[in-house]
């Protein structure tokens, strides 16, 4: 199979553009370039020093990606790179376009804020390196994702857009001086031959310094043209070169028509925008990518002789011994085996009290160790650790697309060849309609290819669903689902289930009539059990030590043989109890030789907010309901005590996404929020659903939003969060239409020029990122 001399793709057997292309539309591209002289655009596109840190030729890039690449759960090769060179919107449809024409691609997306490409493909069909070279082809840099490296290409390039502001700034202020002097002589006082000298002169300055400050626009630019492609570098720099050629053209003429200033004005102007947008990317970027820059760093692991050394994480293999000092974060999953301490799991679980540790308790990656160092033997590392899974989490949620995402997608495809379109239309009814003259009518042309630009319309979903993503994870809620903020703001019913969900899941010690030392006794024989009821009354008298000689005989009961007889802790019937009548509530009974037969009764205790949220929902006008598997009096006490009007008791999984389908038929978008094994169906059968992290796996697996923590609170704050999102995001893209409605036709019009396009274009696409930063501030 032949690959298609425009793009690089496979050429299918009953491809339309025949042996040579894959479509009609490469056919016709590549035509036109070769009609126009521009082979040599098919060259391989030429590297950014700015961005050298991901140059496919540098010394520590792989040869081989197949190494990077993982399997999923659904036997899918995944592979997760970052992309350098990436600009507009138009460069993320490009590559996600060509990948998923490629044989074997089930999905390709490319997160523009945080520039990460996650491609998952059939391995038998098509490799790694194949998927690779397809998008290297087309200019851009790739190497496997590593945040250590990514923050240091943004750094790279906030330093050279840096230097070029310097000489561009520089350049137009010295340039202007020598335009004020050719202004106050534009009378009688100046003659031609200085008023020609001081054109030179500022040519002079002007040209060298727009080819070193532009070759960030320029480099861009020539990459894209060499693969007959195009994106928003283009036209600036046609916009630079036009004006800049213009000026030049007349100083060699003579004449009066000369625009150097503007021409470094417009690019200082230019530079600052990409400059403060850079920057403020870097701030809505994902917060996981922060995170796990926190666990990057080293550690230290001891020999088997005891020595100890310093590996990065990542080098961490099972079974080894690592030290965490006081103060030092985490950077591996871990058991403790030496050492009392506490740790600070506010970035894993979203809580902000201490937790104690002590040998044999887990901890995890990205918790600090706060008290006394620790011994801990790893049993994971790198991309297996908690951490990791929690951010790719957030990764798949935020490169999700949403149908704000697809309508911005499908709007900036079509954005090169409007503009160009549009700037071709101004400068032909500038010249035929008006007598302005043709320099007149190139600088209108100008600022129409300046000021638009797609970025404020490509910046106005990701940016809020990156802020917001970050927003609750650091309230411990993890986004499993890039659609799931926008189907939560529509919810207006919220459905839970009560075991795990509304109540601990856990039972308590409810109440007792024993003295202090029959429930120590009774305490003492259930530390030898692992029965839930049995841990239970354990936690309820941590002073008990396990005793001696129990025996646990199973669906009965514990026996411990004493002088007097023998006692027992289990069922009533097992106690001797002959009432036949069962409790609403769980219970033990405790039989001594001597003593009647007392009762342990336990529950399972509601949430400490349970019923402050279901408050707060009414108020918000959300209609609460409990769907529960339990018996009907455990229930209807549980929605009493919440104030939960509408509930239905022993209801098997069948009946409760009956139950959702009946909702959602109505018109409504139901929430769901449950734990249970027998949840998931009903999980996935929800407009929107979440669970906490305490839930069954495969609950977890079924639901859009996982939160941690013992509270209900995260479920208000997930639902607050995305009406607020869905706001903002309406906001953006209104913004942006607007924008181009409005700034458009004053383009078209001439009044604007350039200088004032280069900022309207730049302030456009701040005001976007901005506007979603609020909801990081709320």
């Amino acid at each position: 199979m032949a690959d298609c001399r425009h793009c690089g793709l496979d050429v299918p057997a009953d491809s339309p553009g025949g042996d040579t292309f894959c479509c009609p539309g490469c056919k016709a591209a590549y035509d036109l370039v070769r009609g126009l002289g521009l082979e040599r655009y098919y060259k391989q596109r030429s590297i950014d020093p700015g961005e050298a840190a991901l140059r496919p030729d540098a010394d520590d890039a792989p040869r081989n990606y197949c190494a990077y690449v993982r399997e999923n759960d659904d036997g899918l090769a995944v592979l997760h790179l970052m992309v350098g060179g990436l600009h507009c919107a138009a460069c993320v449809w490009l590559i996600e376009n060509v990948l998923m024409r490629c044989k074997g691609v089930v999905s390709a997306r490319l997160n523009m804020t945080t520039r990460r490409l996650v491609i998952s493909w059939r391995k038998d069909e098509v490799s790694a390196d194949d998927l690779v070279s397809k998008i290297s082809a087309l200019g851009y840099r790739l190497a496997p994702y590593d945040p250590a490296k990514l923050e240091q290409e943004s750094t790279e390039r906030q330093n050279l857009l840096l230097r070029a502001m310097a000489v561009a700034g520089f350049a137009a202020g010295n340039v202007m001086l020598l335009s004020v002097s050719v202004w106050s002589g534009s009378g009688d006082d100046m003659g031609p031959s200085t008023r020609s000298l001081l054109h030179w002169l500022s040519a002079l300055i002007a040209l060298p310094a727009t080819a070193y400050a532009g070759q960030h626009f320029f480099r861009s630019a020539s990459g894209v043209l060499r693969q007959g492609r195009m994106n928003m570098d283009v036209p600036i720099s046609l916009a630079l070169v036009l004006t800049a050629g213009m000026s030049l053209f007349e100083t060699i003429r003579e004449t009066e028509h000369v625009y150097f200033d503007s021409v470094l004005t417009l690019l200082f102007f230019l530079l600052v925008g990409r400059y403060l947008d850079l920057r403020a990317r870097g701030r809505a970027r994902a917060v996981g990518e922060h995170l796990l820059s926190l666990s990057a760093g080293a550690v230290t692991v001891f020999d088997d002789d005891g020595m100890a050394k310093v590996i990065p994480p990542d080098q961490a293999l099972p079974g080894m011994t690592v030290l965490a000092a006081v103060g030092e974060r985490i950077a591996i999953d871990g058991q403790v085996i030496e050492g009392i301490s506490e740790i600070d799991r506010s970035l894993i679980n979203g809580e902000t009290m201490p937790c104690p540790v002590k040998p044999g308790d887990a901890v995890e990656a990205g918790s600090l160790n706060i008290s006394t160092p620790l011994k801990i033997r790893v049993t994971a590392s790198g991309e297996d650790t908690l951490l990791a899974a929690i951010v790719r989490l957030m990764e798949d949620a935020e490169q999700s697309k949403s149908r704000y995402v697809t309508l911005a997608d499908r709007i900036s495809r079509l954005y090169a060849p409007i503009v160009h379109f549009l700037a071709a239309l101004t400068f032909a009814g500038w010249m035929l309609f008006t007598d302005a003259g043709w320099q007149q009518a190139l600088l209108t042309a100008v600022a129409v290819l300046i000021i638009t630009c797609p970025c404020a319309l490509a910046l106005a979903v990701p940016t809020v669903q990156v802020v917001a993503s970050g927003r609750l994870f650091k309230r411990g809620i993890l986004l499993k689902s890039g659609s799931a903020l926008e189907r939560l703001a529509l919810v207006d019913k919220v459905v839970f289930d009560k075991t795990g969900t509304l109540t601990r899941g856990r039972p308590e010690l409810l109440n007792h009539a024993m003295d202090d030392q029959a429930l120590k006794l009774a305490a003492s024989m259930a530390a030898c059990s692992k029965h839930p009821l049995s841990r239970a009354l354990v936690r309820a008298v941590p002073s008990a030590r396990p005793a001696s000689g129990v025996m646990e005989l199973p669906g009965q009961g514990l026996s411990l043989a004493t002088p007097d007889g023998n006692i027992r802790l289990g069922r009533r019937h097992w106690c001797g109890i002959e009432e036949s009548t069962p409790s609403d509530s769980p219970e033990l009974w405790l039989a001594r030789p001597g003593h009647p037969p007392e009762c342990l009764q336990f529950c399972d205790t509601l949430r400490p907010d349970a019923a402050e949220i279901i408050v707060q929902l009414q108020d918000w006008g959300l209609q609460p309901e409990l769907l529960s598997g339990d018996r009907k009096s455990v229930v209807s006490d549980v929605a009493r005590q919440i104030a939960i009007a509408d509930w239905r008791a022993e209801a098997l999984p069948a009946s409760k996404v009956a139950r959702l389908e009946e909702l959602k038929a109505a018109g409504g978008h139901p929430l769901m929020i449950g734990d249970g094994l027998n949840d998931a169906p009903a999980l996935a059968a929800a407009s929107v659903s979440m669970s906490p992290s305490s839930a069954a796996d495969i609950s977890q697996n079924a639901a859009d939003i996982v939160f941690q923590g013992e509270k209900l609170q995260p479920i208000v704050e997930a639902i607050w969060t995305a009406r607020r999102a869905d706001a903002l995001v309406k906001q953006n893209i209104g913004f942006s239409f607007l924008y181009n409605a409005v700034t458009i036709p004053l383009a078209m019009t001439g009044n604007v020029s350039p200088l004032m396009a280069a900022i309207a274009m730049s302030s456009s696409s701040l005001v976007v990122i901005v506007n979603a930063l609020r909801l990081a501030r709320n």
